[in-house]
């Protein structure tokens, strides 16, 4: 019961009386306890009766969403008429009901239209209606769509590049978790860029997608003297496989352009200056099976890209075979004497690829590698203590690419003193290597013969093992935030080919997979 106000008690004071707000911050305290307690004992009750009844039959008479206004019911027909019992061959038990009920909820979770927790709850129907027998259930899941519309704008640091950006999200466009992403960047490296993607799911599948995209941009590759314009557009087909492999399948059409040359610029890129159009499909699988992606302990995580430009019926003004493969392994190490994680691991990466040129057209025989399509090596998000593209092979002051290279580095990580192994923070010790080469040219202004270009490829892959490749060594500081990893290094080269530029003392290096 209420208390009452004492009579001779000022109303007005009583009101602009300041309440303590350590009293207050104790209160939220005792209500956030009771709410966690109620909802564990809520668990528990739930546990205890699927526990108790989880072998009683039962049917799934209906499945209801609710608040999901804008999404249409069809699409998450798809989804949950599979359940019903009337589209099964056999009865349910309870336990077996709640799980693919689960399921489904788990679904709708990937899609990213809804906001978590997805709530379930199981009723049994009016027994008044006759059509009804006692083993009925009626399913209802409670959701929250997210908001339809995201608009962002911010800046980003990092890889040697400021730049500020704006995207708009739009979600749920067509009630079947389609969503279109436009994105516009203004930076000091990418001077432009503009991209629109269009993305939506395949049958309310959420590990089927197909994806449509376009863009246009312009980059100031200072490290070869040229400025390179991009337009163009893709199709892609995603896909998630039983055992969580993921795989992409992709057309790329894109128009290149290298222009704005320095005065300064070596005849390699004077000599690829111009129009490119690049006819290309492609395939990536990656597998990831470590703890932490940015901040991995323990795990493993292999990826392979295979693309090929030009051949056949691609058409294009390039042609050639391109195929990358990474891989990185995580092991925690444990510490004697101390319980649990240790925070402290060793990982190593590797990184290899080889461009195969690939004969245009009906032309007999293939042409050597454009300055676009060639691997670039060196920076602060693969082979440290070099600069960005510092690694390979240079025509003057230009770092003008290679068609063959491998990678690779050893790093060892623990825990920064007083924040412990839960924290995202983590001092490095590393060392990296790298060898970036080009494809021995014939010298032939018509091109190399498939023979000869099979010869230059074998011998360039065999050179990478003779001598000892580009290394650096170092320690550093890596924060994990949860959009991408953040490195301040220090670095000391060890070994440095003539011509290649390599650089001692602070690098900072921010990207999504680091070697």
């Amino acid at each position: 019961m209420a208390e009452a106000l004492d009579p001779e008690d000022d109303i007005f004071e009583t009101l602009q009386y300041q309440v303590d707000p350590k009293v207050l911050e104790e209160k939220a305290k005792a209500a956030q306890e009771r709410e966690r307690e109620y909802f564990e004992k809520a668990q528990r009750r739930f546990g205890d009766l699927v526990g108790t009844n989880s072998t009683l039959p039962c049917t799934i008479s209906s499945i209801r969403i609710l608040n999901a206004n804008n999404t249409r019911k069809g699409f998450l027909a798809k989804i949950f008429d599979p359940i019903l019992s009337a589209n099964q061959d056999r009865p349910y038990t309870l336990a077996e009901a709640i799980k693919e009920v689960s399921i489904g909820a788990d679904k709708l979770h990937k899609f990213d239209i809804f906001h978590e927790p997805i709530s379930i709850f199981l009723d049994k129907p009016s027994q008044t209606d006759p059509s009804t027998t006692p083993s009925d259930l009626d399913v209802y899941l409670s959701v929250k769509e997210k908001s339809r519309i995201l608009l962002k704008t911010g800046t980003d640091v990092g890889n040697a590049e400021g730049s500020a950006y704006g995207t708009l999200l739009l979600r749920n466009v067509f009630g079947g978790a389609e969503s279109l992403n436009l994105n516009a960047s203004l930076g000091t490296r990418t001077r432009s860029a503009y991209q629109a993607t269009f993305e939506t799911p395949i049958l309310s599948n959420p590990d089927v997608r197909i994806e449509a995209g376009g863009l246009a941009s312009s980059t100031d590759k200072s490290w070869a003297s040229h400025e390179e314009v991009l337009k163009g557009g893709w199709a892609k087909l995603r896909w998630i496989a039983k055992g969580g492999s993921r795989h992409e399948v992709g057309y790329n059409g894109v128009w290149r352009q290298i222009t704005g040359l320095a005065s300064n610029a070596s005849p390699t890129v004077r000599a690829d200056a111009g129009d490119t159009v690049k006819s290309s499909i492609s395939h990536t699988w990656i597998r990831d099976r470590r703890n932490n992606p940015l901040l991995p302990s323990q795990g493993y995580y292999a990826k392979t890209i295979s693309e090929i430009a030009g051949w056949g019926p691609l058409q294009g003004d390039v042609a050639f075979w391109k195929s990358e493969v990474e891989t990185q392994t995580a092991v925690p190490i444990p510490i004697p004497g101390l319980k649990g994680e240790s925070g402290v691991s060793f990982t190593t990466g590797l990184r290899a690829g080889v461009l195969y040129p690939l004969s245009l057209g009906s032309e007999p025989n293939s042409q050597a590698s454009h300055l676009n399509d060639r691997f670039q090596l060196g920076g602060p998000t693969d082979v440290r203590g070099f600069r960005l593209a510092g690694l390979g092979p240079r025509d003057g002051a230009d770092a003008v690419g290679g068609d063959v290279y491998a990678a690779g580095s050893a790093n060892v990580l623990f825990p920064l003193p007083r924040l412990g192994a839960e924290r995202p923070f983590r001092m490095q010790a590393f060392i990296n290597g790298g060898r970036l080469l080009a494809l021995k040219s014939s010298g032939k202004e018509d091109g190399t013969d498939s023979k000869s270009t099979q010869k230059s490829v074998r011998s360039t892959i065999a050179e990478l093992g003779s001598g000892l490749p580009s290394i650096a060594a170092g320690i550093g500081l890596v924060y994990a935030h949860p959009v991408a990893r953040f490195e301040l290094n220090f670095s000391l080269p060890l070994v440095i080919r003539k011509g290649e530029d390599a650089r001692k003392g602070l690098q900072v290096g921010l990207g999504i997979n680091l070697l």
